[in-house]
């Protein structure tokens, strides 16, 4: 079984409202699943609307929240698709999920689910988007969206 290092920060606002072990979980499951490398890393931060504003506003250029977003480390933009270089000894950085718990929250509401529901699936979407996985074309989006749902089908919570 592949070995993953998951770092989970929930800002305190919603520390008592999330567990990290639902969160970590689900991460280790779509990894495995994606048959990503053992012994890699992925950083996940729940927070708040503000902070997902302004990051949003600074890497892509649009002033407005969102429910969850992506920074992936796997591409360093070359032609032939290299990976960010790692020292020897360093497990391999994926890069960050970032999800706004306030979002989250009001679209589970509109929804009718669980806020858990609702950001296990934003979880799994940012991780996805992380390991190259889009939804600009419909072809793509159907196939991000049928992994999304065999993922989240397959655990239990």
């Amino acid at each position: 079984m592949p070995s993953y290092t998951i770092s989970v920060r929930i800002e305190p606002a919603f520390a008592d409202l999330v567990s990290e072990r639902p969160v970590e979980q689900i991460a280790r499951k779509v990894l495995e699943s994606e048959g990503v490398d053992s012994g890699s890393e992925l950083s996940v931060v729940i927070t708040d609307d503000k902070t997902v504003q302004d990051l949003n506003r600074r890497f892509r250029d649009r002033d407005e929240t969102t429910d969850v977003l992506s920074f992936g480390l796997l591409s360093s933009g070359l032609d032939d698709g290299a990976s960010f270089a790692t020292p020897p000894g360093t497990r391999r950085q994926l890069g960050e999920v970032v999800i706004s718990f306030p979002t989250a929250r009001r679209q589970a509401g509109e929804a009718g689910h669980e806020v858990l529901d609702e950001l296990l699936h934003l979880l799994t979407h940012g991780i996805l988007h992380i390991l190259g996985y889009d939804h600009e074309q419909p072809d793509e989006a159907e196939t991000m969206r049928k992994k999304e749902e065999a993922t989240l089908q397959s655990w239990q919570h």
